[in-house]
């Protein structure tokens, strides 16, 4: 599965990852509204790697585990990430509500998707990406650099950096330039 390869979902090895995974998760999203250090610690064994200062609020939803954060990283409520191939977030992302990252997916042929075959292509998401609310990204999708994926887009190609995407599906609507800038001067910082 995480090669890529087609497989039947219901392999023993895998329903024993996915229910360790699951029944952290449980603990993740029914702890307390303040337990930020029990939610931290439990990321820590469900996730492949989670950087400093990450920020997950729950109700929070994946797979196997197979998912690495960056520093800095927010990840806002109702998050679903289908992780059966590796989903890499680099640091200081801001990723909204609800939104969707999507590694699985099943064959175009009929036979074999009646017969339970899946499979999934990695998704990767590089530093200081924004997602909008409901955003979709789709399997074998990666996002530039400093790009802005307005709300509600479904990310099926590739997005360079230093861009903003919107739309289903998402298209590059302009380049981040300099009327983007903010004079961080007069916010005091």
């Amino acid at each position: 599965m995480l090669r890529g390869e087609m497989y039947v979902p219901n392999d023993t090895d895998n329903a024993a990852e996915f229910g360790r995974v699951q029944e952290m998760l449980a603990g993740f999203n029914d702890s307390a509204p303040g337990a930020w250090d029990e939610r931290d610690a439990l990321l820590r064994l469900m996730l492949r790697q989670v950087g400093e200062d990450v920020v997950v609020r729950p109700p929070f939803y994946c797979e196997y585990g197979a998912i690495s954060i960056g520093d800095r990283t927010f990840i806002h409520v109702d998050v679903v990430m289908l992780d059966v191939m590796p989903i890499v977030i680099g640091a200081a992302c801001q990723i909204a509500p609800r939104v969707q990252l999507l590694t699985a997916t099943h064959p175009v042929d009929p036979d074999a998707r009646r017969r339970g075959w899946e499979y999934g292509r990695p998704i990767a998401i590089a530093d200081n990406v924004w997602l909008g609310g409901g955003v979709i990204v789709c399997p074998g999708v990666s996002i530039g650099e400093d790009t802005v994926v307005g709300a509600g887009a479904v990310v099926t190609r590739n997005l360079p950096a230093g861009v903003v995407a919107a739309g289903t599906p998402a298209r590059v609507l302009r380049e981040i330039g300099e009327r983007d800038q903010v004079d961080l001067s007069v916010l005091g910082t």
